[in-house]
C-alpha cells in the first residue's frame, strides 16, 4: 500500500443520480458477517431522529430548603450545598451563590461563608446561563468545496466543532469550526441556532475530515433529511488496536450514555439508540509494538462516538483513544512477549505504559487515529451527486509509515 491513501482532498466527482429514494432502515435480521463474526444480544433502542442541533435549554435548580446543624460547624456554604446536592455540579452551585440564589436566613451570602450550624439555608431560583452565540475568528479553514447552498470542510483534529456551555467568552468556546466558518462565510443556515450556524452533522474533537455544512435554511433542511433516511455515505479510516478475527464485519449496537462515566458513551448505555456500523480490514501490520489493524468504517448511523464505541466494544480500541481504552504510549517489546506465549491485553498495554511512561523507544498520538475519509450526498438544490475524498492527515501518515517501518524490522 502507498504510502497516500486517497487523492487530494479537492477531487470531486459529479454525476446525476438515475433516483432518490429513502433506502428502508436495515434490521438486525438481514445484516450477515462471515462465519466467525460475534454476534451480540440487541438492547431495545430509541428510533432515529433528524441530526439537527437545537439550542441548549437553561437548566434550572429544583427550590429548596436545607437546615444546618452542629455538624455542620465550621463548613463553607458552598461545600454544605454541594453535598447536600449532589446531582448538581460545584460550578453550578458556585453561580447559584454569585447570582444571589441562595440564602442563609433569608440573606444573600458568599461561598466563603463559614456556617455556625444553626442556619436556614434556601435555593431561592435557577442559574441564569448566558445566552450562548458564536463569535467569528479567522482561523484557518481547508474549504474543499463550496456553492450558493452549502460548503464541505476537511476539519483537522483537536478542533470542537461548536461551543459548549459557558460564556461566549470563554476560552473553550474559541477557535471552533463554526467560529472560522462564520468568518469564512457571509451566511450560514439558522436552523441550528445561534450556537450552532451551518452544522448538519458533527465530528468529534480529535476526529478529523470532511464535514458538509449548510448555507441556507432550505439547504440545510435537505441535508438533515438525507442524514435521517440514510442517503449520506459516510466512510472513515482507523487503525485499531490487535486484529479482527474475520476481515469484514458489522457491528448492530445501540449506544447510549456511560452510567458510570458521563463523558463516555457504551453499547450497555442509558436511553441507547440505534447504531450499525460496518467495517473492512485494508491491512495488518505486525509490529513490535503489537498487532495493528487499518480499517476501513462505513456507519449508517450518526451516534456520538459511534466508531470508537464500537470498536472498543470488539476488542479494538482506536489508536490514541485513552478515553476507550487505548494505551497513551506504545511499547516496543509488546510482541515479544505475545511470540513467548504471554498474550498482551490492551488493558494490559494500558497498565505497563503507565509505570513505563514515555520513552525513546515509545509511540504516542496526540489524537485518535480516526478520520473521515469520504463523503457522497445529493446536493440539496441540484439534485446531483456530490462525492469527495480527503487524505489522511500528515501525523495520521507519518505515524503508520513509522509502524510500517518498525513492521519490516521483524519479518
Amino acid at each position: 500500500m502507498g504510502s497516500q491513501l486517497f487523492a487530494p482532498a479537492t477531487a470531486i466527482l459529479l454525476r446525476m443520480p438515475h433516483k432518490t429514494t429513502s433506502r428502508p432502515k436495515p434490521r438486525s435480521a438481514a445484516i450477515k458477517s462471515k462465519p466467525g463474526t460475534k454476534s451480540k444480544a440487541k438492547t431495545k433502542a430509541k428510533p432515529e431522529a433528524e441530526p439537527v442541533a437545537v439550542p441548549t435549554p437553561l437548566i434550572a435548580e429544583e427550590l429548596q430548603s436545607f437546615d444546618a446543624g452542629e455538624e455542620d460547624a465550621g463548613l463553607r456554604l458552598d461545600h454544605f450545598l454541594v453535598a447536600r446536592l449532589p446531582e448538581i455540579s460545584r460550578v453550578r452551585v458556585q453561580q447559584l451563590i454569585e447570582q444571589s440564589k441562595v440564602l442563609v436566613n433569608e440573606r444573600p451570602a458568599k461561598a466563603s461563608l463559614k456556617l455556625k450550624g444553626s442556619e436556614l439555608i434556601e435555593v431561592t431560583g435557577k442559574v441564569e446561563a448566558p445566552a450562548l452565540k458564536a463569535i467569528a475568528e479567522d482561523i484557518p479553514l481547508d474549504v474543499v468545496f463550496e456553492d450558493r447552498s452549502l460548503a464541505v470542510v476537511n476539519k483537522p483534529a483537536g478542533m470542537v466543532v461548536h461551543a459548549g456551555a459557558g460564556s461566549p467568552e470563554d476560552e473553550r468556546n474559541r477557535g471552533t469550526l463554526v467560529n472560522a466558518l462564520m468568518f469564512r462565510f457571509n451566511k450560514l443556515s439558522g436552523v441550528g441556532g445561534e450556537l450552532r450556524p451551518g452544522i448538519v452533522h458533527r465530528l468529534d474533537k480529535d476526529t478529523s475530515g470532511l464535514m458538509v455544512v449548510a448555507k441556507s435554511d432550505r439547504a440545510h433542511q435537505k441535508l438533515a433529511e438525507q442524514f435521517s433516511t440514510r442517503q449520506v455515505s459516510k466512510t472513515y479510516l482507523a487503525l485499531v488496536h490487535n486484529w479482527p478475527k474475520d476481515d469484514t464485519g458489522s457491528i448492530d449496537d445501540p449506544i447510549g450514555r456511560d452510567p458510570r462515566n458521563r463523558t463516555r458513551m457504551s453499547v450497555a448505555g442509558i436511553d441507547p439508540r440505534n447504531a450499525l456500523s460496518h467495517y473492512t480490514v485494508l491491512e495488518r501490520l505486525l509490529t513490535p509494538y503489537g498487532r495493528f489493524a487499518l480499517v476501513e468504517v462505513k456507519i449508517d448511523t450518526g451516534r456520538t462516538h459511534q466508531i470508537r464505541v464500537h470498536m472498543a466494544s470488539i476488542g479494538h480500541p482506536v489508536v490514541g483513544d485513552t478515553l476507550y481504552g487505548a494505551p497513551e504510549y506504545l511499547l516496543p517489546r509488546t510482541l515479544s512477549r505475545e511470540q513467548q506465549g504471554n498474550a498482551i491485553s490492551v488493558r494490559t498495554q494500558v497498565r505497563r505504559t503507565k509505570s513505563h511512561g514515555a520513552g525513546a523507544a515509545t509511540m504516542s498520538l496526540d489524537r485518535n487515529f480516526l478520520h473521515a475519509a469520504r463523503l457522497r450526498f445529493v446536493h440539496p438544490v441540484s439534485g446531483k451527486v456530490l462525492e469527495f475524498e480527503a487524505p489522511l492527515p500528515k501525523e495520521l501518515e507519518e505515524y503508520l509509515a513509522r509502524l510500517r517501518k518498525s513492521a519490516e524490522s521483524i519479518s
